[in-house]
């Protein structure tokens, strides 16, 4: 009688585990999916703003040209954080 209690909650203990570590990675391959994209957009970005501004016509000393230019450092500032993530993967 003991033997099959103890066969049974081990057996359970088994089926809870495996479903812990199923629903984790599912969680794990979503994310990972969400950080590749989110790295695709921001890579897209910084190439749709030096697209924009090849001539440089937005790096001028007015309103427009400081709001693009505080554009450009947060973009920058993401490209550096994906250069870090890359680099340490």
């Amino acid at each position: 009688m003991v033997l099959e209690i103890s066969l049974v909650l081990v057996s359970l203990s088994f089926l809870t585990s495996c479903y812990v570590i199923w629903n984790t990675n599912t969680k794990l391959e979503a994310l990972e999916d969400w950080i590749t994209d989110f790295i695709n957009t921001i890579e897209r970005v910084q190439m749709d703003v030096k697209k924009i501004d090849y001539k440089g016509y937005f790096e001028a000393d007015d309103e427009v040209g400081s709001t693009f230019t505080a554009l450009k450092e947060e973009i920058k500032k993401l490209d550096n954080l994906v250069e870090e993530k890359n680099n340490a993967a």
